[in-house]
């Protein structure tokens, strides 16, 4: 059953500890107790398996399991020491024991004790001795080995033969602690009493209970040969380069013989006391030189014993050793071992973070099994070292994914050697996104142009914001800030779609209305916490042509007889009257242009392009009928354009005193009745007498008046189109607000001439008000 040998644990930089040793016999049941690692590292099984610890491999094959729940070390997998280890002792399995939050590493090591599973074998089953009659006494022979794998106390201990009468056994022990046999002569042997003598040899190794190999020995007596080969040395220390070529000299051993003729001639040979001698070293058995079968390796093996015979043609032989020690090559690189890795990173993890567990080892020794690390090229990652040969690989500085969102980190081991070798392991490192990047608009303010009278649905235009981040940090969604208390609901007008950013109208507007407004758009991540960013979108409605021009004066609910009076003594450019009208839309299309449609004396009046002021073309005429009727065209200058008309009644008169025509004809002429009637006439032409003359004197007056001060008064006509204000009404011309009329509209008022009195008799054709009372009860109407 295992037993924890030796548990240390140092923590250093939160990680390093020293090499925990346990043991377990070799070839141990599957599922076999080796040790308690959470008793050992002072933690519980609920602690273990939190921490999600796991056993990480030295080697390729995992020969031990760890149960995460109870802490318990196992055998997962048989162990045959000899085909693990061979000959070395210690043997160990090595490995990890990780641990995470926070990640710690433990190494330790299973020492595989040895089980007597194997005898003593030799590889010859019948060994050939031919030793001379002339042998002395206490002459020693060289037995082949037996051969057995385990190591300690169940390796071979002694060798044993069966009684005779002429040999004993005695056993040796090489530098390298193996044991062979050597046989000693007895008592001299006499070839003519016994030809051959014939016994078996055991080899026992020291197990519990023991095991044992035998062979046969047959000794064959020879006739006299009283020399023996003899070698120069007894023990050759030679030294050979690993990697050297197949069949690279080792060394030459010599020996010598004092006979003569065949009992004279060496052969050399190797004595079998290992296979893996056989297999490695041959030698040419006429020269002595040994030479390699195959290449070496440091390694492997450092140091080999072998046994060399030289036997000469009478039989006689002689030992001597060569030892070879293999001297270390640099020849194997550096390797980069991947313990643990966190191949995602957060861009957030501060500076320290452990992103891998890594060690390195170098199979060669001394200076060319010494190894560094680097991480070649700038980076923003370090390497700690933890313990001997373990490092971890640790951020160096703040990550960010927006400017480098993956890093292949390149770990590269050098050893000291000459030259020195290297190795490269390459680690790719992708950085998770953290929402730490609000979205961005191409724009503060965006600025569209929106027809009036466009359907609801008609798209606008699109805002677009990005977002430097991944995923669903870097989705955007829009929407529609809501306004201020007491602002104007523009978002009412327009919606943002959530997905796209498209800005679409949500119902037709109008330009006289809504001219331009602005509404907040805020695009917002799908991080978390989201982050947000604002725009301002200012829609600008464009104007179209949709409403005609309004006629104000003359109003287009007046006769089209309630006309103005022009004297019969008016010159060219006459200021008449002046058409106002007003055009809702803006621009181009609110630009007014009028013409004359239609007149009764077509070459009598014409009308200003732009200012709407009908004039006099020519002087007027004694033949020009005293009733004119005009019809003025307005037009915008919309595509397609709009118009409207209005209709001007003028009377030409001769004086003041014929303001009493009217321009219609609708009204019947009234019947003369008597005196009453001829009185009235009487009167009337009495006033109008008096009054054309007073009215003559103040005109002359006046129109002096206003050459020395431009000032014109009532009630003055000008006489020229030059004497009244381009593009506005003369001062005669006033406008009144009609404050309770249904259209609350502009009211032109015609001159102020005096007016007649009223109740007179009328004269033939005439009625009995005159036009400024009838003009006076209107205004009087308007008012209230």
């Amino acid at each position: 059953r295992a037993v924890a040998l030796i548990l240390l644990l140092l923590c250093v930089s939160g990680m390093r500890a020293e090499t925990a040793l346990y043991s377990v016999p070799e070839e141990a049941e599957r599922g076999s107790f080796v040790a308690n690692i959470a008793k050992d590292l002072g933690l519980t099984g609920e602690e273990l398996s939190a921490r999600q610890a796991r056993l990480v491999p030295d080697g390729e094959k995992q020969y031990l399991q760890l149960n995460p729940h109870t802490g318990d070390l196992v055998v997962r997998e048989q162990m045959d020491r000899e085909e693990l280890c061979g000959q070395t002792e210690p043997c160990l399995v090595r490995f990890e024991v990780l641990l995470e939050s926070p990640l710690q590493s433990f190494r330790a090591e299973v020492s595989l004790t040895d089980i007597n599973d194997h005898a003593p074998v030799f590889l010859n089953k019948e060994m050939v001795l031919k030793i001379p009659e002339s042998a002395m006494p206490e002459a020693r022979f060289l037995l082949e080995s037996a051969q057995d794998p385990d190591v300690g106390n169940n390796s071979l201990q002694h060798y044993n033969i069966n009684s005779n009468d002429y040999f004993h056994i005695y056993t040796r022990r090489r530098s390298d602690g193996r044991r062979y046999a050597e046989l000693v002569l007895d008592r001299a042997l006499d070839r003519e009493q016994q030809a051959e003598v014939t016994f078996s040899v055991t080899a026992v190794d020291g197990g519990s209970p023991p095991r044992s190999g035998t062979a046969l020995i047959r000794v064959v007596v020879l006739d006299a040969n009283d020399n023996i080969p003899v070698f120069t040395r007894s023990l050759y220390k030679v030294r050979v380069l690993e990697n050297s070529a197949e069949d690279t000299p080792v060394v030459v051993v010599s020996a010598s013989d004092l006979d003569s003729g065949t009992n004279g001639e060496i052969a050399y040979s190797i004595v079998q006391n290992s296979e893996e001698n056989l297999q490695t070293f041959k030698i040419n058995p006429e020269t002595g030189q040994i030479g390699l079968k195959k290449t070496v390796d440091y390694e492997e093996t450092k140091t080999y014993e072998i046994d060399v015979q030289a036997t000469d043609g009478g039989g006689l032989s002689a030992h001597c050793k060569v030892e070879v020690q293999v001297e270390d090559v640099n020849d194997n690189a550096p390797e980069v071992i991947i313990t643990s890795l966190t191949s995602t990173l957060s861009e957030a993890a501060p500076p320290n973070t452990v992103v891998a567990l890594f060690s390195v080892r170098d199979r060669d020794s001394g200076d060319n099994g010494r190894t560094s690390c680097e991480l070649p090229g700038e980076q923003p990652f370090s390497i700690t070292p933890l313990a001997a040969d373990a490092y971890a690989l640790v951020t160096s500085e703040a990550l960010d994914r927006e400017e480098v969102a993956e890093y292949n980190v390149t770990v590269r081991a050098r050893d000291e050697g000459s030259p020195a070798l290297s190795a490269s392991k390459t680690l790719l490192v992708r950085l998770l996104d953290v929402n730490d990047n609000a979205p961005t608009f191409a724009q503060a303010v965006y600025t569209v142009v929106l027809s009036e009278n466009e359907p609801a649905g008609t798209s606008l235009g699109r805002l677009s914001a990005t977002d430097a981040d991944a995923g669903k940090n870097a989705r955007v969604r829009y929407a529609l800030e809501p306004p201020p208390p007491g602002a104007p609901a523009a978002a009412s007008f327009v919606s943002v779609d959530t997905e796209s950013g498209t800005v679409r109208a949500l119902r037709p507007l109008d330009y006289e209305e809504v001219r331009a407004f602005e509404v907040a758009v805020r695009a917002t991540d799908g991080g978390s916490p989201p982050l947000s960013a604002q725009a301002v979108l200012r829609v600008v409605v464009r104007d179209e042509n949709d409403n005609a021009p309004v006629v104000l004066h003359p109003a287009p609910d007046s006769s089209a007889a309630a006309g103005e009076l022009v004297p019969r003594w008016a010159r060219a450019g006459y200021l008449v009257a002046k058409v106002v009208a007003v055009d809702a839309d803006a621009g181009q299309n609110a630009w007014l242009s009028y013409e004359l449609a239609k007149a009764t004396e077509p070459g009598l009046f014409r009308v200003g392009l732009h200012s709407g002021e009908v004039r006099t073309a020519r002087a007027v005429a004694e033949r020009d009928a005293p009733r004119q009727r005009l019809v003025v065209l307005v037009r915008d200058r919309g595509q397609p354009p709009r118009s409207a008309t209005a209709t001007l009644g003028i009377a030409l008169v001769d004086g003041f005193s014929d303001a009493h025509l009217r321009v219609s004809e609708e009204a019947p002429a009234a019947e003369p009745d008597g005196p009453l009637t001829l009185y009235l006439i009487v009167c009337l032409a009495c006033v109008s007498a008096l009054f054309l003359a007073t009215a003559v004197a103040a005109v002359v007056v006046k129109v002096r008046r206003a050459r020395r001060s431009e000032a014109e008064t009532l009630p003055t006509f000008p006489k020229a189109a030059t004497e009244s204000n381009a593009g506005s009404l003369p001062r005669s011309y006033v406008y009144g607000f009609a404050a309770g009329t249904v259209n609350s509209e502009f009211r032109f008022l015609r001159p102020l001439f005096p007016c007649l009195p009223a109740g007179l008799p009328p004269g033939p054709g005439e009625q009995r008000s005159s036009v400024c009372s009838q003009d006076a009860a209107n205004l009087g109407e308007e008012g209230n």
